[in-house]
């Protein structure tokens, strides 16, 4: 089954439905139409560009750019989940939780993916290595966000009620411990609902990319089985490690709320 090659005029047919919907909410007064449009343009940009790399990295396959291309995407993504909190750490930990969380959950699970289940030759092929480490990285990125968010926000407005708890005798886990308990849930909740709606209510990208591409669906399935199961595990863990780092740095070691820690 050959791929059916998309042309400029067709993808502008596309981009036209955005155009649509960023003057309608422009019609609508709720101001988002303009951030729609230059989302819109960074991802033509973006995906144009990394078209060209993957095609110079697919063909040199040599693990020092590979290393080098990864290394671009954490602190990509680093920055991301820093700009999407509302009151990030101080002093550069948003950016360091967040990036040193998905690198140890995102690249371990990726790596032990590659080497144990998928077992390429060499174990960082390129054309596994980066498309898994990209859906690795922006699920995680996306919990990662999520969850610091949920939390600095939660002590900001909860401050009063975490320092009653902290005179009233609680530990420092006890006092902030529904903070981070909906923090880790908020974080995890678009993975979850994209594995109980997966073949039910959509077809997940990897699946649909590889039966457009001609794979059959039955190969498809098992590898956005695996997909999914190895997404949810990095998430989760990166999730879990940047909310526990980040609820220990808004304390001391005396145990005192450091609510000054906070940007607004």
């Amino acid at each position: 089954m050959n791929v059916i090659d998309l042309s400029g005029g067709q993808l502008a047919l596309a981009a036209l439905l955005v155009v649509a919907l960023a003057g309608s909410t422009q019609l609508a007064r709720l101001d988002i139409g303009a951030t729609m449009l230059i989302a819109a343009l960074r991802t033509v940009v973006q995906l144009s560009l990394i078209g060209l790399v993957l095609e110079a990295l697919f063909a040199v396959a040599a693990l020092p750019w590979i290393a080098l291309m990864a290394l671009v995407m954490l602190l990509m993504a680093g920055r991301e989940v820093t700009a999407r909190q509302k009151h990030r750490l101080r002093g550069g930990w948003a950016f360091g939780i967040g990036t040193l969380s998905m690198f140890i959950s995102a690249f371990s699970v990726t790596v032990l993916t590659l080497i144990v289940v998928i077992g390429p030759t060499p174990w960082y092929a390129p054309q596994y290595a980066i498309p898994l480490l990209g859906m690795m990285l922006g699920n995680t990125m996306t919990g990662v966000a999520l969850g610091l968010d949920r939390l600095t926000d939660a002590v900001w407005r909860q401050r009063a009620v975490i320092e009653n708890r902290l005179m009233l005798g609680h530990r420092w886990q006890d006092a902030i411990g529904d903070a981070r308990r909906d923090a880790m849930r908020s974080g995890m909740i678009p993975i979850i609902n994209g594995m109980a709606a997966a073949g039910i209510v959509s077809l997940p990208g990897m699946m649909t990319g590889q039966i457009l591409a001609g794979a059959a669906p039955t190969l498809a399935v098992k590898y956005q089985i695996l997909i999914m199961f190895t997404i949810t595990a990095g998430t989760g863990f990166g999730t879990l490690a940047a909310v526990m780092a980040a609820s220990r740095r808004l304390f001391d070691e005396r145990e005192r709320l450091r609510i000054d820690r906070l940007g607004r």
